[in-house]
């Protein structure tokens, strides 16, 4: 019996860790997408979740005038992880004003 609990507990923390480390890769692509996104290469947005974020995770972006949200999400087997990131979209870049909202010339 002993050792089945232990079993049971040894199991149930390497899932912990393991959903750890999706958690901490699901942050790291959201940024790097949201990075992305903000200079304008939103195409590669989706390359990069694919190689950074645990497999089968989901990519949103959402742009909102000069700013860009970005959530990424993954299944777990006992917990879903999630990770957004914002930023601030770069002037000249997809409709994005300089501040002021007067004209860029250059």
């Amino acid at each position: 019996m002993a050792v089945c609990g232990l079993v049971a507990v040894l199991v149930l923390g390497i899932e912990a860790v393991v959903t750890v480390v999706a958690q901490i890769r699901c942050t790291d692509a959201a940024r790097e997408a949201a990075r992305l996104v903000a200079r304008g290469e939103d195409g590669r947005a989706g390359a990069v979740v694919s190689a950074i974020a645990p497999a089968g995770a989901v990519l949103v972006v959402r742009k909102e005038g000069d700013t860009a949200s970005v959530e990424v999400s993954a299944e777990r087997r006992l917990l879903d992880v999630r990770a957004s990131a914002f930023a601030v979209v770069e002037p000249g870049v997809g409709g994005a004003q300089a501040a002021g909202g007067g004209r860029r010339d250059g």
